[in-house]
């Protein structure tokens, strides 16, 4: 048993980003974590109000068909509503993404996004890299010796046969946050991606329209949902800030000074993060000529409506005036022609008279 805890570090485990919802309630999170007894914040980060953090039991391997050796994978809860794990099963996380932790998600999206990247635990480093797509956890302690920090794990999981879980330092539980967070910016980045392509996908027959010199075959509603669509997307890139910011907030809340700023820097280069970011806001900018040229032409068919309705009132006005008239002028003719009846009729009643 011991050899499997110590091989178990130094293999390549998945550590996966997946992006569910605009953003998560972060203390509904944790309500509904603690109420299922899992602690919070388990390593004390104090940064709860940045990410939840809680350790969960995994089934790491089963000897001869009888034995189960278990460890601890990392959940990490983010406000940008994306979740990160570390060493849990596909199968585990999928249940509490879209069950456990759904009545915690505001707008959740009807496609998730996701990503993936390997790790492992070095317990011969001190501090933490990205090598390629691979993350490499120091998890040598910083205050005492290899031997006797891997002594004492396996001791603990030898005398706790009902846990058997390997326990990791407080600077290893930030580095996974540092890392964590980078990984969530890069995954709610991918969600903005694909909205923007879904825009691209529905108007990429405009620029054919206007090279035809047509009319556009566009009603209102699909110029007003065209332009709402679009504003959503760059309010969730405006107002999200964490992907706009050199530096997220938790680590300027963060009282350990630990280079977790240099981590997060990392997965942003290994992702491209700065340079996608770019080519985003440049799609942006573009997307943003195809909107004010479906807002010009709704102004103009609204412009043109205008125009033919205040035609068809004048003309309507015109016809009601020439009918005005010919009534008058027909009224007239039968008043002038009765009262030239009545004075001959007169004057022959005088003449009989006389």
């Amino acid at each position: 048993m011991r050899w499997v805890l110590i091989l178990m570090a130094f293999c390549a485990q998945t550590v996966t980003a997946i992006c569910v919802a605009e953003e998560y309630d972060i203390g509904e999170v944790a309500r509904i974590l603690a109420k299922l007894g899992h602690a919070l914040d388990p390593y004390d980060t104090d940064l709860q109000d940045q990410v939840i953090h809680v350790s969960l039991p995994v089934q790491a391997s089963t000897i001869n068909g009888k034995e189960t050796t278990w460890t601890t994978g990392d959940l990490f809860v983010f406000p940008s509503g994306t979740v990160v794990a570390w060493a849990i099963p596909d199968n585990v996380l999928s249940g509490v993404v879209s069950q456990t932790l759904l009545p915690a998600a505001k707008n959740p999206l009807r496609k998730y996004e996701e990503e993936d990247l390997e790790f492992v635990e070095d317990p011969n480093r001190e501090s933490s890299s990205i090598k390629g797509d691979r993350i490499v956890l120091g998890t040598k302690s910083q205050t005492g010796s290899l031997l006797g920090e891997v002594e004492a794990k396996v001791s603990s999981a030898m005398e706790e046969d009902s846990e058997l879980t390997q326990r990791r330092s407080l600077d290893t539980a930030l580095a996974k946050i540092a890392f964590s967070s980078g990984l969530a910016r890069s995954t709610k980045l991918a969600v903005l991606e694909s909205l923007l392509a879904d825009y691209f996908e529905s108007t990429k027959s405009i620029p054919a329209e206007l090279s035809r010199g047509g009319r556009m075959p566009f009603s209102r509603n699909f110029i007003s949902q065209k332009t709402g669509q679009l504003l959503g997307i760059r309010a969730q890139l405006n107002l999200y800030s964490e992907l706009t910011d050199s530096l997220p907030d938790l680590f300027w809340d963060s009282r350990h000074e630990l280079g977790l700023e240099g981590y997060y820097d990392q997965v942003g280069r290994a992702l491209d993060t700065n340079i996608r970011i770019k080519v985003l806001n440049e799609k942006m900018d573009y997307a943003q000529e195809i909107a004010s040229v479906l807002r010009q032409h709704l102004s103009e068919v609204h412009g043109v409506r205008l125009e033919w309705i205040i035609i068809v009132l004048i003309a309507v006005e015109v016809i009601f005036a020439i009918r005005n008239e010919v009534q008058h002028y027909m009224y007239s003719d039968i008043g002038r022609g009765v009262s030239s009846q009545g004075h001959f009729a007169s004057s022959e009643r005088t003449v009989n008279d006389q």
